[in-house]
């Protein structure tokens, strides 16, 4: 099995269109932003298939860690008897999230486990009793409808809602810009631009009503009367079911996006919905708007209507090699190993698996990794589906400055990385970039581009450290 943690040696090999048909998108009149490419989106397999609930796991791997910020520090001992939606880590910090038991029963150990974001990384494990009963803490809100913003921001800071759609970043925060950036615009990005993945067009196709509910929660938080749900084209279904569930008045519009990656993306997003473009090294805040994802819209819906903190979440599980693929709402903590069985194992060889999309997710070596908050998909690819070419000279063609979305020369920044010039790759744009793998995509010489990028930022971040450090001993003197 192909070992390799290579975010570019994840785009199935297929044939490519011209570059016209990248750029531009397939039907003229729907929103969208310059550059991007169009992928082939193999989303057959599972656009079709219902959410089905995935059994009750007996035992399950609740990682500390699922978001940017601080892992949570736990607040249960080994031995202890737990209720689904018990909090079991506390947050660390501001930017930090709780964790919740996701089934019932006894905490068997503490300690470092394989995590789907590379290496070993704390976990509580727990060995289930099979009763699922949820702590008596977990209860529906009568009054939902009438929670203030500060409520509303407090339970989602308890139920330990992150972004949804892979970044994971705590929603709290999300929710909390500075006065001097007030928000007048909320989107949802329904767009799920990555090949593959079909778990937001599920739950907006059978769960819309909650869907928008959580997204006024979420207007109401911000002091907004604005909303948009972003969706592509290629979800007609979802389009129309949204569209059917917005009431008169509600101040929510649905949009329909031309198929082109990364729509999804929160300043493309933001480009094509509102055309306002958010500055070079700034937040969506500074062009007063908040992009959250259709799941964490769901997902704060349950916590405050139903009480119910962030314990499982819809992703998708498919592939060639994989039997049966589907979309699941599974328990956080669930190890993917079983669910592959559960949806009748894997047929023939594996050549590649990767959690998350093909375009920006990570290649696993093993299915024994627990699904975390973050996780919308894993992938599983039959020997010779990746393009594992390896990368040859630069042939000046250019194909990766037109695709790229942040308008970024990516084969110049890649010089100064490899040249160790980090300050003048910081100084075109290093940091603007958001690994979207557009340019390694378009590039017929397979140069590792973001590779380079991700080395480069974490050079940069070690250098920044650095200086702060050595200041701070010069203050000391």
């Amino acid at each position: 099995m192909n070992q390799g943690s290579g975010r570019e040696a994840a785009v199935p090999a297929v044939p490519r269109p011209a570059l016209s048909e990248w750029t531009r998108g397939r039907t003229l009149g729907l929103k969208t932003f310059s550059g991007g490419v169009h992928p082939p989106t193999f989303k057959n397999l599972t656009e079709g298939i219902e959410i089905t609930a995935a059994a009750l796991p007996e035992r399950v791997v609740i990682p500390l860690g699922q978001s940017l910020g601080a892992p949570a520090e736990p607040c249960v001992s080994i031995g202890d008897e737990v209720k689904v939606g018990q909090k079991i880590g506390e947050a660390a910090g501001f930017v930090s999230v709780p964790v919740h038991a996701s089934i019932a029963g006894k905490v068997a150990a503490i300690g470092r486990f394989p995590h789907p974001v590379g290496g070993e990384r704390p976990a509580i494990v727990i060995e289930g009793d099979g009763t699922d009963e949820w702590h008596e803490s977990v209860c529906p809100r009568e009054n939902a409808g009438e929670l203030t913003p500060d409520e509303i921001r407090d339970i989602i800071r308890e139920a330990g809602i992150v972004g949804l759609g892979g970044a994971a970043f705590p929603t709290h925060v999300k929710l909390s810009p500075p006065e001097s950036k007030p928000i007048d615009t909320v989107i949802l990005n329904g767009a799920e631009c990555e090949p593959w993945l079909t778990a937001d067009h599920r739950l907006m196709v059978e769960r819309p009503t909650e869907i928008l509910e959580g997204l006024r929660l979420i207007m109401r938080v911000l002091g907004c009367d604005r909303g948009f749900v972003g969706i592509e084209e290629n979800k007609p279904d979802a389009i129309e079911a949204m569209r059917a569930a917005v009431s008169d008045g509600s101040g929510i519009q649905v949009e329909g996006l031309r198929v082109k990656y990364p729509q999804g993306a929160e300043k493309q997003l933001i480009d094509a919905v509102t055309r306002r473009r958010v500055p070079s090294g700034g937040l969506p805040m500074d062009v007063g708007a908040v992009v959250q994802n259709v799941g964490t819209a769901y997902a704060v819906h349950q916590a405050c209507y139903l009480g119910r903190p962030l314990v499982e979440r819809v992703a998708t599980f498919t592939g060639t090699p994989l039997a049966k693929p589907g979309n699941l709402s599974v328990r956080i903590g669930t190890l993917v190993s079983g669910l592959v069985d559960e949806l009748g194992g894997i047929t023939g060889d594996v050549g590649k698996i990767i959690s998350g999309g093909p375009m920006m997710g990570i290649a696993q070596f093993t299915l024994d990794v627990p699904v975390i908050k973050g996780m919308s998909g894993m992938l599983l690819f039959a020997p010779g589906e990746i393009d594992d070419a390896p990368p040859e000279p630069c042939l000046r063609c250019g194909h990766c400055v037109d695709a790229c979305p942040m308008k970024l020369v990516p084969t110049t920044i890649e010089k100064y990385v490899m040249a160790d010039m980090i300050d003048e790759a910081v100084a075109i744009g290093l940091q603007d970039c958001m690994e979207c793998g557009s340019c390694a995509y378009v590039c017929p010489s397979k140069r590792q581009l973001v590779h380079y990028f991700k080395y480069g930022k974490y050079i940069a971040s070690e250098r920044r450290k650095a200086e702060v450090t050595e200041a701070t001993k010069d203050e000391e003197k």
